[in-house]
């Protein structure tokens, strides 16, 4: 007699994200062993020669890097919650092109105006899932009362705490990310990026 239950199977929803994390993860552990050595070549950004092969990988690598285990989960952790939502909702290869968008951009960005500055970690990226799932509800000639709310909280934290509180995060880069995400949410919503 069966009693009507079905096993329960682990499902591998969101290959980007997931993907994203476990390779965050293998960066931090790297960057543990070696003492912060995989951190500077590969997995942070900053002013280097642009003759180095090595720079051009560090303007997408640094989102992979993180500085210790803390800043790791405080980003995974919103990864993981808002990330796998918007995989469904936009697509794969879309999430793939919002986090290169995001690197590329907080990268050069801090390449060219900050050439003094160490940046890693996937906060940018955090900041685009963020601004990003504002607009699921996005309708044609509308801005959601939902965006409008997150972008002035957000945008506003970060200037307070840039002005205010020396934390040692790079708050343009968060707004930056923010601004990447809402600027290709909005592309994807009024339809000029297909979901794949």
């Amino acid at each position: 007699m069966k009693n009507g239950s079905r096993k329960m199977k682990i499902s591998f929803n969101s290959p980007v994200i997931l993907g994203f994390v476990v390779i965050c993860f293998a960066a931090l552990i790297l960057g543990t062993i070696t003492g912060g050595i995989t951190n500077n070549l590969f997995f942070s950004v900053y002013r280097s020669s642009l003759i180095n092969p090595l720079t051009y990988i560090r303007f997408i690598g640094h989102i992979f890097g993180h500085a210790n285990w803390n800043h790791f989960i405080g980003n995974i952790m919103l990864i993981l919650l808002v990330g796998p939502l918007l995989e469904e909702k936009y697509g794969s290869f879309n999430m793939v092109v919002i986090i290169i968008t995001t690197a590329l951009v907080t990268g050069l960005v801090n390449f060219i105006f900050f050439p003094h500055i160490q940046l890693l970690g996937a906060s940018g990226v955090v900041f685009a899932l963020i601004l990003l799932s504002s607009f699921t509800s996005f309708k044609e000639g509308t801005i959601p009362l939902t965006f409008i709310l997150v972008a002035l909280v957000y945008i506003g934290q970060q200037v307070y705490e840039g002005i205010f509180i020396n934390d040692n995060v790079a708050n343009l880069t968060h707004i930056i990310g923010g601004v990447v995400g809402a600027g290709l949410g909005y592309m994807m919503n009024k339809g000029k990026m297909n979901k794949y």
